[in-house]
């Protein structure tokens, strides 16, 4: 490493530092608006300042960290692969958003406790790591804050970035920046890629670490959690339906699903559509399009009957319920520019998947089932009705061959990370 390239990254994190200290006295009126807007919990969004709403356990402390649900909910086998490892350990897992917060906490691990990751401002994340006092941290994805990673790194706690997924966007973006990053992922003893592009643009942007290619976290995480009472009386109000889910959906994959939901009528009138948007907020939106079919609404309290041929699943955190009283799914945004959510809590609950043509986010996932022939590609709303109509386990076959042949190199990461603890 040159002077050059030495002077620049303290530059930049100088300049970084200054940039959030200056930023620090609006701070809490930004949470405060972001509070009277409903976008931070209403009872632990002190938790951005550093004000920790729980104790630290007693023992080893692994923190983990991802800043959103899917990525949240794809810990959750990497802590069991850790507890494999060392029975020991406790967990605690932070992410940025009150769905992340509100659905792992009906998800939880055992030993495992979650929180919201302070701002990056030096006097919060100061009171964080005070209180925490982490012998691991675990940065998952690509969401590192710089002054915290930093600030963790003096303190001596090893650091490691797991399940990283970089697209070309990304990387420009962190390029233009590339003294800052390269400074920062100098701090991570290990760097654990979801595939080889992420690894080629980790080296491009000089992290000089051991870098491993592992895989998506996603694959390995426990099946969602399913609410028993819940589940036996949805089951008894579908008794003889056939039912299946468009899962995360955005109105681009609700077009394609209600499309299908009609040509499927006309051929098995007894079919039964679980429409669950990604965002619950959009019901009324959603509600409108529905004029022609017999609709129930979840957050009416209502239950689906003989009659009801579109069932609105607008409910956080029971996604894990719909997968478990549906055959196949459609999962959501893999027919918009969101570009696909994750297919395996489907699978994980035994549910077919069927995707769109569009899943940028998830490409590595997507191709190993494919090539896999653990799910179904769809074009239109024929190509969900033949799928519907042909009652094939092929999908769920391949994924039963394929997540046997995964768990080798979860188990050897998990053991890597165990030895970054000092005794």
């Amino acid at each position: 490493m040159t002077l050059r390239h030495r002077l620049a990254e303290h530059i930049s994190l100088a300049l970084y530092r200054a940039a959030t200290s200056a930023l620090r006295p609006l701070l809490p009126l930004h949470l405060k608006k972001r509070l009277q807007r409903g976008r931070e919990h209403s009872e632990r969004w002190r938790e951005k300042q550093g004000f920790s709403s729980l104790p630290r356990p007693v023992g080893k402390l692994v923190w983990l960290h991802a800043v959103g649900l899917g990525e949240v909910l794809a810990l959750r086998g990497m802590i069991v692969a850790l507890q494999t490892c060392d029975p020991c350990l406790q967990f605690l897992v932070t992410s940025s958003t009150t769905a992340s917060a509100e659905t792992f906490d009906k998800n939880l691990p055992p030993r495992t406790i979650h929180q919201f990751l302070p701002l990056d401002t030096g006097r919060y994340t100061q009171r964080f790591l005070d209180h925490w006092r982490p012998d691991l941290a675990l940065w998952s994805e690509q969401d590192i804050w710089p002054g915290l990673v930093t600030q963790t790194a003096r303190r001596g706690i090893p650091q490691a970035l797991i399940n990283v997924r970089m697209n070309a966007t990304s990387f420009q973006r962190k390029r233009k920046v590339k003294a800052l990053y390269r400074a920062v992922y100098r701090n991570f003893a290990l760097i654990s890629a979801q595939d080889s592009d992420t690894a080629a643009a980790l080296t491009k942007l000089d992290a000089q670490q051991d870098i491993r290619i592992d895989g998506s976290l996603k694959p390995h995480s426990p099946a969602l959690r399913v609410s028993a009472p819940d589940l036996a009386i949805l089951r008894t109000a579908l008794a003889g339906k056939s039912v299946w889910v468009a899962a995360s959906c955005h109105p681009e994959d609700e077009a394609i699903a209600l499309a299908a939901q009609r040509q499927l009528l006309a051929k098995a009138p007894g079919t039964l559509l679980l429409l669950a948007p990604r965002y619950p907020s959009r019901r009324a939106q959603i509600i409108a399009k529905l004029s022609g079919f017999n609709v129930k609404v979840r957050s009416r309290g209502e239950l689906p009957d003989a009659h009801t041929e579109v069932f609105v699943a607008d409910s956080f955190a029971e996604m894990g319920l719909w997968y478990a009283l549906s055959d196949m799914a459609l999962i959501g945004g893999t027919f918009s520019d969101v570009d696909g959510h994750n297919p395996w809590e489907a699978l994980q609950l035994e549910c077919g998947v069927m995707h769109g043509p569009r899943y940028g986010n998830f490409v590595s996932d997507y191709n190993a089932l494919i090539e896999a022939q653990a799910c179904f590609s769809v074009y239109n709303a024929k190509d969900i009705v033949d799928i519907l109509t042909m009652q094939s386990s092929r999908g769920l076959d391949g994924y039963r061959h394929l997540q046997r042949d995964q768990s080798a190199a979860l188990s050897d990461l998990a053991e890597r990370l165990v030895g970054l603890i000092k005794p």
